[in-house]
């Protein structure tokens, strides 16, 4: 059968040449959420206004982020004959100078901040962007494209290896083959629970009932989380490329997938359809894909602002129009699932792993990582932290490396306290900590977890009981209300330590969290089970800053701390 997607691979590679070897300036501007909260939208209609104004024609494109938050607003800047550089909080005014004086004349501003160069021209003077201690002990495999491609720009990410991963699986594996390789790979779920993601394709596989749906789960509300929003807006077609590898790997064919994203996530939610319309577009979604008999749909589908829907049979409930609410269990999704049908539901960060692990096989990626967790983890870092953002790291790096080298450690001077880990579900960690390798079961045995990647760094000025009752509200605010464990339980202990904080707590009250605690592990779902993680993990480290709030000042009774 002739493969259409040659005639694809053809027009990315001239779309990209012209971007990497230009006849005339490229201009980039990292566009992502955090680029827009530093003024990205300002930066770019300077750079055009000052382009026009100084009758130079470039082409501008947006980017991603690049993981540097700390760094935004970040426009990199190609120039004819010269290797594309990196310019670090850019201002407007500054986005005015880059124009006069790098792009117009090639020489850069002294008081503008050189990230460093990227590309393979000698002489520019530049440090390699990749040489930066951020970039150290990052493996970047998911985040690639990110501040490198225009997202909205599908011919970026096939020119950068983007579908030929969807190419191979379609004509030269079969299903039970690409499942094969994710076995294989030990790819774990990266929205928190870990569980084996061939485990589950190989479930839906091998059921018989028609149609079959995928759920990308990017219902992302925990604190201090923000990767899955980071791939939707920085490289939407790799997210989309796995849940359409993930429909025919598990013989989904004229079944549908859905990427379930908040409202609100403007963002996203407009990268991602701009990536599905041009998908379409070009044949690889819809009826009998580049041309084969295999056929898949993909929409969006919004929720309102409920944390529980990122439970999966939750966002089973709000895909269907339901009030996001969590299912008895069994049956399970992969026999009973959207609509009754067999599904399968992911984290936006696992159907991203995909394509890279069929493309280069799952052995590949299971030679990242420790023994049982193989390959990346998408490390968010914010609180007390020199360089807050997004680095992808190989799971076996230590949170020394994490947070002293990648992240620049605490600001000031200032000595590590504690890691709040895993959202308001997780748990604290303490400073001695950090020499833990990152690993999902080592963090639980540690009391923490690592959850959907967020970390929480905290200082010694920052109260571990002001924290823990701030996450205990949160917990009982979003506690869905289905099951009387958690709705009271979370409401009892967000009262309790609310009144700790305030000077008002008593020690019988402190044991009845703990006991009340206990209690929630009979939930429905793990909002519940897991709800009492930041007050059990804070007490258990931090013990003497909770005592220090009972009147007498005295420790709480060892039975209220009975193993779990």
């Amino acid at each position: 059968m002739a493969n259409p997607f040659e005639a694809l691979r053809e027009q990315a590679k001239a779309v990209w040449a012209a971007v990497e070897t230009p006849q005339r300036p490229q201009i980039f501007v990292g566009y992502g959420i955090h680029g827009q909260a530093a003024g990205a939208p300002d930066v770019l209609d300077a750079l055009k206004k000052s382009l026009a104004a100084e009758a130079i024609a470039a082409e501008v494109h947006i980017t991603g982020g690049l993981g540097l938050d700390f760094a935004e607003v970040i426009v990199s800047i190609a120039l004819p004959g010269k290797p594309r550089v990196y310019f670090s909080d850019v201002t407007p005014e500054k986005a005015r100078r880059l124009v006069e004086e790098y792009v117009a004349a090639g020489r850069a501003p002294l008081d503008v901040t050189v990230l460093g160069a990227t590309g393979t021209l000698d002489g520019s003077g530049y440090a390699d962007l990749f040489s930066r201690p951020e970039f150290k002990h990052q493996r970047r495999i998911v985040t690639a494209n990110c501040g490198v491609t225009d997202p909205t720009n599908i011919w970026h990410y096939i020119a950068h290896g983007g579908y030929e991963a969807l190419r191979k699986a379609l004509f030269e594996m079969q299903p039970a083959q690409v499942i094969e390789q994710v076995q294989k790979s030990n790819l774990r779920g990266r929205g928190g629970a870990a569980f084996p993601a061939g485990m589950k394709w190989k479930f839906l596989h091998d059921a018989t009932v028609s149609p079959k749906y995928h759920l990308c789960n990017s219902e992302e509300g925990d604190s201090g989380a923000f990767n899955d929003k980071h791939l939707l807006e920085s490289d939407p077609h790799r997210v989309i490329e796995g849940v359409i590898l993930g429909g025919y790997a598990t013989r989904a064919s004229g079944g549908k997938g859905f990427i379930f994203i908040r409202v609100g996530w403007d963002l996203p939610i407009n990268r991602a359809q701009k990536a599905l319309d041009e998908a379409y577009a070009h044949g690889l979604l819809g009826k009998n894909i580049l041309g084969t008999d295999f056929s898949f749909d993909v929409e969006l589908s919004l929720t309102g602002e409920s944390y529980v829907s990122g439970e999966e049979t939750a966002l089973m409930e709000s895909v269907e129009g339901k009030r996001a609410m969590p299912r008895y269990k069994p049956p399970f999704p992969a026999a009973s699932g959207l609509w009754g049908k067999p599904s399968n539901i992911n984290n936006v960060k696992t159907y991203s792993y995909v394509p890279s692990i069929v493309a280069q096989g799952g052995d590949w990626f299971a030679g990242i990582g420790t023994q049982r967790s193989k390959g990346t983890a998408l490390v968010c870092l914010s609180g007390s932290i020199a360089k807050p953002g997004l680095y992808e790291v190989p799971f076996g790096v230590t949170l020394r490396q994490v947070i002293e080298e990648t992240g620049g450690g605490v600001p000031n001077g200032r000595p590590l306290k504690f890691l709040q880990t895993g959202g308001p579900l997780g748990g604290f960690l303490p400073a001695s900590s950090l020499d833990m390798p990152l690993d999902f079961d080592g963090m639980v045995a540690a009391g923490a977890m690592f959850g959907s990647g967020g970390i929480i760094v905290g200082d010694d000025a920052v109260s571990v009981p002001k924290i823990t009752a701030i996450l205990a509200e949160f917990n009982a605010e979003e506690s869905c209300g289905k099951c009387f464990p958690c709705r009271v339980g979370t409401r009892q202990v967000a009262d309790v330590l609310e009144r700790m904080t305030h000077g008002h707590g008593s020690r019988a009250e402190l044991d009845a969290v703990m006991v009340i605690g206990d209690t929630m592990k009979s939930s429905l779902c793990a909002h519940g089970h897991l709800a009492d993680n930041p007050i059990k993990s804070g007490y258990r480290y931090f013990k003497s800053e909770f005592d220090a709030l009972l009147p007498s000042g005295a420790p709480a009774s060892a039975a209220s701390m009975r193993p779990r």
